[in-house]
């Protein structure tokens, strides 16, 4: 049995819809961002520095230029990554405005350890080429978000936060925009006293940068037929903020345990720890979404990995602050869209699978796709030009294929798919990729969706170790934790079936870092207000629609 055989109850035609709202009730916007992440704020930035020196276009957008939805409680609130920054595309985009030293980081990579796990020893391991990170920065990517959101607002964006896009809004065979979705509905979809019906939200371009498993983004794929060769692939990450007794003075990775290396089981991944000044470190547990065994837990697995004595020593005396969890493209090259634009539309960053996963890197890509959306844009809004004319953004299509991001996706486009056979067998592989620089094996390599590979029972609960309240920690404090805001009677934002065989069910039970997911007789209950918009989901056989704006986590320090 495979999650695929039991498919969500999803229609993305349900989600494309004509401009509905009487032409006075339209709100009208030049540049139309959907999403507060660092793609769509980038552009955001970007497109400010550019209408500065171009007031007459910037007057012909109207009263907002530029406008950026964004469906956490603030710019930040949704964002969660390791994460270890590579400045170079924040230096590009602000070009001496801004130095790296006055951004949000904690400090510069000056040490770093690779460590190959048993169960009981860490065996210290040359770091391969992709991972190395001298000289990059650490980051908490919701601070660092909540910064560039300060800088877009300051070059005259328009930040609409606790605001959804629902759907895409199509006529004439191009984007016109999108429609918010409502607010205060109940959990049967009656109107409560706060209703908030959505609204037309309509723009001459519409940049969708809503990182990963972004729901139009995936909408636009599909209706515009835009999907690549090779089906996106995803990991889920979990991550953990501790305040610490002994600051940590390098960044950390490991491979193996707790982990299985053979390939039967198809467990994929790793764990990271990194420094966030003195008192503070961030570890995580990431592991790819096409495993098999039910029972996986990547929580678990994580809380599993701090009882190793390397992360126990770190942690010992510590006090855990802050925790996550998202999913992250893992395609690449392979996965990407056969085009990232269409008649009137973008797409930037994690939501086009601008992911090196060797490297462990999407933030400077997200960054610098969003700055080369704003160029096309703009250069698709003057005089003479008509943005949703076919091919008038083909531009920036052509700037992401002649930047460096198009050629270091491409040099390690095989290395995700090498790991399917195996730890050893892919690392035999992924080495001869690395000194080759992507020219073994020649051609590409194809990849099956999460949800195709059949499902076994292999025991994978069994060393999870009880939560202490210390060291390891359940599911629901955690949650907790991510100051979680989704109403209890907000209506179901997930799309999945409940009648599914019990294998599916404790699947979704344990793979859900948020336990949303109840195996019962006859099927999964689903307990949506528990979600923190993770998206794993949508990779293992549903779908995560978006929810109220406003709701989900409220992440400060991931």
């Amino acid at each position: 049995m495979k999650p695929a055989d039991f498919p969500a109850p999803f229609d993305w035609r349900e989600f494309v819809a004509a401009p509905s709202d009487p032409e006075d009730e339209r709100i009208e916007v030049g540049v139309l961002i959907v999403g507060g992440g660092p793609a769509g704020l980038a552009c955001a930035i970007r497109l400010g520095q550019l209408l500065e020196d171009a007031p007459e276009l910037a007057a012909r957008l109207g009263d907002v230029p530029v406008a950026v939805l964004e469906k956490g409680k603030q710019p930040g609130s949704h964002l969660l990554s390791g994460a270890v920054v590579n400045p170079r595309s924040l230096r590009t985009l602000f070009k001496g405005r801004v130095r790296t030293s006055e951004m949000p980081f904690y400090g510069r990579v000056e040490h770093e350890s690779v460590y190959f796990l048993t169960r009981r020893r860490a065996h210290r391991i040359p770091a391969p080429p992709t991972m190395r990170n001298h000289g990059n920065l650490v980051a908490s990517l919701s601070q660092l978000g909540r910064w560039l959101a300060e800088q877009a607002e300051a070059g005259g964006a328009t930040i609409l936060p606790e605001t959804a896009a629902a759907k895409l809004l199509v006529s004439d065979a191009r984007v016109r925009g999108v429609r918010t979705g409502d607010k205060g509905r109940g959990r049967n979809g009656e109107e409560l006293a706060n209703f908030e019906p959505g609204s037309d939200v309509l723009a001459r371009v519409t940049v969708l940068a809503e990182g990963t498993q972004g729901h139009l983004t995936g909408v636009a794929l599909d209706r515009f037929g835009l999907h690549g060769e090779s089906p996106q692939v995803w990991a889920l990450g979990v991550k953990e903020v501790w305040r610490v007794q002994k600051p940590l003075d390098r960044v950390i990775h490991t491979l193996g345990w707790p982990l299985r290396a053979g390939a039967k089981y198809r467990e994929f991944g790793g764990s990271f720890v990194y420094p966030m000044g003195d008192d503070l470190v961030t570890l995580g547990m990431v592991v790819g979404l096409d495993y098999r065994d039910i029972e996986l837990s990547v929580h678990d697995l994580l809380q599993e990995l701090k009882t190793h004595p390397l992360l126990r020593k770190l942690l010992e005396g510590g006090e855990r602050v802050a925790w996550g969890a998202k999913t992250i493209p893992e395609g690449g090259f392979l996965s990407l869209p056969r085009r990232l634009h269409a008649p009137g539309l973008m797409i930037c960053g994690d939501g086009g699978g601008l992911v090196n996963v060797p490297a462990l890197k999407g933030i400077h890509y997200a960054v610098e796709s969003g700055r080369l959306a704003a160029e096309a844009a703009f250069a698709a809004l003057q005089p003479g030009e008509t943005p949703w004319r076919p091919g008038a953004l083909a531009r920036y299509d052509e700037s992401l294929r002649e930047s460096f991001v198009w050629e270091d996706l491409r040099r390690v486009r095989n290395m995700r798919p090498a790991f399917g056979l195996g730890l050893v067998l892919g690392g035999a592989l992924a080495g001869a990729m690395t000194a080759t620089r992507g020219a073994f094996p020649p051609g590409s390599s194809s990849l099956e969706p999460d949800a195709d590979h059949e499902l076994i029972s292999a025991g994978g609960a069994a060393s999870y170790p009880a939560a202490d309240g210390e060291l390891t920690f359940d599911k629901l404090s955690s949650v907790f934790l991510s100051g979680n805001k989704t109403r209890d009677d907000a209506p179901n934002h997930i799309r999945v079936r409940t009648d599914v065989p019990p294998e599916l069910a404790r699947l979704w039970e344990h793979m859900c870092p948020a336990q949303v997911y109840e195996a019962i007789e006859g099927g999964v209950e689903v307990t949506a207000s528990n979600c923190v918009q993770c998206g794993a989901i949508t990779a293992k056989g549903g779908r995560l629609t978006p929810p109220e704006g406003g709701s989900g986590p409220e992440y400060t320090l991931t």
